[in-house]
């Protein structure tokens, strides 16, 4: 059966970590489901940008594209910035249809990668090392409280899975942010703390997130979501739902409305 494009749109930075840790991402993916074709765009700091992917592949004879936001919630680029340069790109390449993924959170696919983090960093997840340790779940931040109402409710469900306690911090416009929530942690008589990254690729507010770490003592960081296997299973998963919604509208774009 024929499927249609997955193209990944990550951010970009000015941190060539950043694109090399995208690139190391859909190779992954590509392994996983040899035969689909995987193309990565930017909406800022790198190249190609997105419209020059989606020109590339309209003029190859590409007429379907699923559009995957390499996001963890829906903020600002989710519901702004990626919308509006995938309609302005249908509506000038005559014949495109282009849907929309929904953002890789909230997923349990998630959390396990951010458990496998936190393993190759050393910490013991058994039951009994669980009960004593705190988590700070540090995610870049946001203006939009859609999305920090959700990063809150990933650290409260997370909480349930035994630790002595997860809290969320920011490494940007939100707060507590990193350094405050693991010394909260201590003053509530916490035995080991570990911060673990809710972030995709290095960057300038993962730095943030570290330096807040080690500027409070954290027992353990871990490092960033990266190339995961469970995050590569997850943006095929985005995929697959947004294939399974139908067919795009006549406009050329129809952002697909999906399950967690």
């Amino acid at each position: 059966m024929h499927r249609p494009v997955l193209l990944v749109i990550a951010h970009g930075s000015r941190d060539p970590r950043h694109a090399a840790t995208v690139h190391a991402l859909t190779r992954r993916v590509r392994a996983l489901r040899p035969g689909l074709r995987v193309e990565t765009a930017y909406l800022d700091f790198n190249a190609p940008t997105v419209p020059q992917v989606l020109s590339s592949l309209h003029f190859a004879g590409v007429r379907e594209v699923i559009a995957l936001p390499l996001l963890l919630t829906r903020a600002f680029h989710a519901k702004s910035d990626i919308p509006a340069v995938l309609a302005e790109s249908a509506a000038r390449l005559p014949g495109l249809s282009v849907r929309v993924a929904e953002v890789l959170g909230p997923s349990p696919l998630l959390v396990s990668a951010l458990e496998r983090r936190l393993t190759e960093a050393g910490l013991d997840l058994s039951s009994s090392a669980r009960s004593t340790t705190g988590v700070v779940l540090a995610s870049a931040g946001s203006t939009d409280p859609e999305a920090i109402a959700v990063i809150a409710e990933i650290a409260r469900e997370w909480r349930h899975t035994g630790w002595c306690a997860v809290r969320p911090a920011f490494a940007s416009a939100a707060l507590p942010d990193v350094a405050s929530a693991v010394r909260a942690l201590r003053a509530e008589g916490v035995r080991r703390v570990a911060v673990a990254p809710y972030v995709i690729a290095p960057g300038r507010l993962p730095d943030r997130i570290a330096a807040g770490a080690e500027a409070a003592g954290a027992d353990v960081l871990a490092g960033v979501l990266g190339a995961a296997p469970e995050l590569a299973r997850l943006l095929l998963r985005r995929y697959d739902e947004a294939f399974a919604a139908g067919t795009a509208a006549v406009s050329g774009l129809r952002p697909a409305a999906l399950s967690a």
